[in-house]
C-alpha cells in the first residue's frame, strides 16, 4: 500500500513538473474531503497553483470540469482550469488560498460588518450561478435521489449510529413525513444547486469573493437547497434573528434578480425551512456514513448542531411533528441501549 502511495505521488509529481509554466519548487499537501478526493499546493517561483488528485477507479474528475467551467461562466470564482488528465486523475488549477468561510467567520464572529460582507457575497455569488440555471444540464434533484438521501437516515443514523431497528409503525411515521418533505421540496421551482454550499466550501478571496469549491455533485433542484445549506450550516451557528435577516436579504435580491422565488416571504420560508429538514436528514445520515463505513469519525462532533437544527423545525410544523416523536423515542432507546446523541 505504501509503495503503490508512493509511485501515485512520485507520478503527480511528474506530471505537475511537465505542465507547469515554470519549475516546480515545492509539493505539499492543502486538503481533502469526503470522498477520495485530495489535493495539493503547487509552489513554483512564478507563483502558486493546486493540483487535484481525484483516482479514476473511485472519482470522476468529468463532472468537477463540467460544472467548474458552469458555474465559472456564470460568474462565480471557480478555479481555472490549466492542465488537466483524466486518466490519471490529475487537474492543475488555480489557487483559491487557504481561508475558508468557516475559519474567517470563526476569527470575526463579533464584527457584524465582516460578517454581513462575507454573507452579502455568498448570496450574491448564488444568485449568479441560479440565473444561468436551465433544464437539462444538470443532474435532475428528482424524487428518486431526495429519496436515496432521505433513506441514509434509518440505514445509517438509526440503524448504525443509534443501534436501534425501527417498529413498523415507525418506519410507517417516517414514511409518512418523508412523503410530506418531498411533495413539498418537489414542488419548489428548480435552478442550479451546488449541494454543499456552506462555511467549508466556500474561500475567502481578495477579487471576486467567495471562492467556490466541492461543486461536483452539483444538481438542479429546489431554489432554497444551497440557501438552506449556508444559513444552516453543519459547521457553525448563528442566532435566528440573523439567519432571518441574510435569507430576506437574499430573497430581495434574487427578486429583484428575476429568480423564481416566492412572493410571499412566509412562504419561502417555509419551503426553505422544509428543504432544511431534508438536508438535515440527509445529513445525519451521511456523518454517520463517513464514521461506520469510511472511518471519518470526525464528523460526528457536528451531529449534534444538525439535530438541534432539525427539531427546531419538526417543532414548528404540524405536518413534522410526528417526527419529533420519533426523534424522541429512539433517543431515549438508544440511551437504553448504551447510545446517545
Amino acid at each position: 500500500m505504501e509503495h503503490t502511495e508512493h509511485q501515485r505521488i512520485a507520478r503527480l509529481r511528474d506530471w505537475v513538473a511537465s505542465v507547469l509554466p515554470s519549475p516546480l519548487m515545492d509539493l505539499q499537501p492543502a486538503s481533502a474531503d469526503a470522498s477520495f478526493r485530495r489535493y495539493f499546493r503547487v509552489t513554483t517561483a512564478d507563483g502558486r497553483f493546486v493540483v487535484m488528485d481525484a483516482p479514476p477507479s473511485h472519482e470522476d474528475c468529468g463532472p468537477w470540469l463540467k460544472i467548474a467551467q458552469l458555474f465559472r461562466a456564470a460568474g462565480a470564482n471557480t478555479p481555472q482550469i490549466f492542465a488537466e488528465n483524466l486518466t490519471d486523475g490529475f487537474i492543475l488549477m488555480s489557487d483559491l488560498g487557504s481561508t475558508t468561510y468557516l475559519s474567517a467567520l470563526n476569527e470575526v464572529a463579533r464584527d457584524e460588518t465582516m460578517v454581513d460582507r462575507l454573507y452579502r457575497d455568498a448570496n450574491a455569488s448564488l444568485i449568479r450561478i441560479q440565473l444561468a440555471s436551465r433544464p437539462g444540464v444538470l443532474p435532475p434533484y428528482d424524487e428518486a435521489l431526495l429519496r436515496r438521501e432521505l433513506d441514509l437516515f434509518p440505514d445509517w443514523y438509526v440503524a448504525k449510529y443509534l443501534g436501534v431497528s425501527l417498529s413498523d409503525a415507525q418506519r410507517d411515521r417516517l414514511e409518512t413525513v418523508f412523503r410530506a418533505i418531498l411533495d413539498n421540496n418537489l414542488a419548489q421551482p428548480q435552478v442550479f444547486v451546488h449541494r454543499d454550499w456552506h462555511s467549508r466550501n466556500l474561500m475567502v478571496t481578495d477579487a471576486n469573493n467567495p471562492g467556490v469549491v466541492d461543486f461536483q455533485d452539483a444538481v438542479y433542484g429546489p431554489v432554497t437547497y444551497d440557501l438552506v445549506s449556508i444559513y444552516k450550516d453543519a459547521y457553525i451557528a448563528w442566532d435566528e434573528d440573523r439567519l432571518l435577516d441574510w435569507v430576506v436579504r437574499y430573497w430581495e435580491a434574487a427578486k429583484k434578480a428575476g429568480l423564481p422565488v416566492h412572493p410571499d416571504f412566509g412562504v419561502f420560508y417555509r419551503d426553505f425551512e422544509w428543504m432544511g429538514a431534508q438536508r438535515h436528514i440527509k445529513v445525519l445520515g451521511i456523518f454517520a456514513r463517513l464514521c461506520y463505513r469510511d472511518g471519518k469519525d470526525g464528523y460526528l462532533k457536528d451531529m449534534p448542531l444538525v439535530m438541534r437544527y432539525l427539531r427546531s423545525t419538526c417543532e414548528r410544523y404540524r405536518e413534522l411533528k410526528p417526527l419529533l416523536g420519533l426523534l424522541d423515542a429512539l433517543e431515549n432507546r438508544a440511551t437504553d441501549v448504551g447510545y446517545t446523541f
